[in-house]
């Protein structure tokens, strides 16, 4: 059985930093596409950044350069290492994955998930 769960969240003022992790389970030997969504209040879940099976990262645009995706593929853990952060960034911030390569970057791509770990940006 395929499980996922986040820590790491917490609140923290802007331009600190906060590191996700995502412990995987259930998977074995199978590589899986990896990803971080968000959803902030009143919003809809959007892609953070995704990690392909051959190491390939792809970010949102209002990410890129401040977030980090990575994986420790020997303890099974995804990371996401967030620098700079802004108000915007305040979100629950969720796990996701899928097996094989990664095929898309919506949530409908993924079918497994965590439960996720809020992250709060204050001034």
């Amino acid at each position: 059985q395929v499980q996922l769960a986040e820590s790491g969240g917490g609140s923290v003022q802007i331009g600190e930093s906060l590191r996700l992790s995502c412990a995987a389970a259930g998977f074995g030997d199978t590589a899986y596409c990896m990803g971080w969504f968000r959803q902030a209040l009143g919003k809809e879940r959007e892609m953070v950044a995704t990690l392909d099976t051959d190491g390939t990262a792809v970010y949102a645009k209002s990410v890129k350069g401040r977030f980090t995706i990575s994986q420790n593929n020997a303890s099974n853990t995804l990371y996401l290492q967030m620098n700079s952060l802004k108000p915007e960034d305040t979100a629950d911030y969720y796990c996701a994955a899928e097996w094989g390569f990664c095929v898309g970057t919506t949530a409908a791509d993924f079918k497994y998930w965590g439960q996720g770990t809020q992250v709060t940006v204050t001034s």
